[in-house]
């Protein structure tokens, strides 16, 4: 079963409102085994939206158009549905006592207007509405007028108020689908979630896989300061069986892939050290200069944090450093001194584990360094372990850049103990 969304309304081309509900729908039909292939989004233009639905039945079996059913003069999905059908829109009279009843019930007077939301394209069938006044469509499609013939396909149209639309497609559209569909099936997908590679280079690792993958599938999506995310995607006949897949597919690309792999699905960079600063009942302390507080904030964002992150100090200023942390007399930006920094934290903050980072952000260079050079270090029990690295991008960028990377070298130190 090949699914197409349709967002209607001139507010999404506009930027004025974002389009979640293509989103939802996507999740939640991929959750009921419909491959959702193609979203459209398109303005209140009776003719437009008539042209993305014919565009649309021709490469689906099914077609969901959401907004548009209102009753003001551009909410004209229905006048556009009846004309790509071939069929002309008939009054319901029992819809229009039903919504009567609504805005009686409500003790508000009904504008006349209103009972545009009775009328349907010959042959369709109403969704009852549970939340506001505009009733859902159903539309058969089989031969049309012209003589075209599109065979057993479906249109189904929808409010565009996500609680309107979400109530709706749970109670009357997934069903339906899934019974035209025949065989049930369920689409899973999860995102492992890398950090320091490329992605051309990530994308040679993982080759072998991508090259004989049918079921599941594998894809690669930036996440800009995030790092890159290869999604894993598997249909199935059941949860349990789509999870197997997974699970195997997952275990694969680790395989390949190694320590670059930090976590899955919503598993940010800080939750992963922090789950492993608490496995081996470590605290941590933080000396941070370029990063200005950045690393301690994501660090205490992370549920639970009070119970291993000790604090962070702040060295932004070279009299702090030298003063506070015991930086020798002499350059800032530079290895040794985040080594003294990260030995410092953990002195001064009477943690197990200190990190230390110092750098040039910009606007310009400091010390001879150029802008988005970075030093970093952990300090962990007798060992220290120090990094330079070279970040591109502006002045956010190389502080944001600092500290996954700060964080990620802290994750596979402590793994490799």
């Amino acid at each position: 079963m090949r699914c197409e969304v349709v967002a209607v309304g001139t507010e999404l081309l506009l930027g004025q409102v974002v389009d979640t509900n293509s989103a939802w729908l996507g999740d939640r039909l991929a959750l009921a085994g419909i491959d959702c292939q193609f979203q459209t989004r398109v303005g209140d233009n009776q003719e437009r939206i008539a042209r993305v639905v014919d565009i649309a039945l021709g490469r689906n079996d099914a077609v969901l158009v959401c907004g548009g059913l209102g009753p003001t003069p551009d909410d004209v999905t229905r006048e556009a549905l009846a004309s790509v059908l071939g069929v002309r829109l008939v009054p319901d009279e029992a819809m229009a006592d039903r919504i009567r009843g609504i805005f009686d019930a409500r003790g508000r007077e009904m504008a006349p207007s209103n009972l545009r939301q009775a009328e349907r394209p010959a042959g369709a069938t109403f969704i009852h509405q549970e939340r506001g006044t505009a009733p859902g469509l159903i539309c058969p499609v089989g031969g049309r007028g012209d003589g075209r013939d599109w065979g057993e396909k479906v249109v189904y149209a929808i409010p565009g108020v996500p609680v309107e639309l979400k109530e709706m497609v749970e109670r009357a559209v997934v069903g339906d689908l899934q019974r035209r569909a025949g065989s049930p099936a369920v689409i899973l997908s999860r995102m492992v979630r890398t950090w320091g590679l490329g992605e051309s280079a990530l994308a040679e690792r993982v080759a072998s896989r991508v090259d004989v993958q049918e079921n599941p599938t594998i894809a690669f999506l930036a996440s800009g300061i995030e790092g890159l995310k290869v999604r894993i995607t598997a249909k199935a006949a059941d949860e349990d069986e789509a999870r197997r897949m997974l699970d195997a597919e997952e275990a694969e690309l680790r395989s390949l892939l190694g320590d670059v792999v930090f976590g899955v699905d919503d598993q940010s960079m800080e939750k992963v050290v922090a789950d492993l600063l608490v496995e081996r009942d470590l605290t941590l302390g933080v000396a941070e200069s370029l990063t200005g507080g950045l690393v301690a904030s994501r660090l205490a964002e992370t549920e639970g944090a009070s119970q291993w992150f000790r604090g962070s100090v702040v060295s932004y200023d070279s009299k702090v450093k030298y003063d506070l942390l015991d930086v020798p007399e002499g350059p800032v930006v530079s290895e040794e001194a985040a080594v003294a920094m990260a030995v410092g934290a953990c002195r001064r903050l009477e943690a197990d584990v200190g990190l230390g980072v110092t750098g040039v952000a910009g606007p310009s260079e400091q010390e001879g360094k150029p802008v988005g050079t970075v030093f970093m270090a952990v300090a962990y029990g007798e060992s220290i372990e120090a990094r330079e690295q070279h970040s591109p991008g502006d002045r956010q960028h190389v502080r944001e850049f600092a500290t996954i990377s700060l964080l990620d070298l802290l994750r596979k130190r402590i793994l490799a103990d």
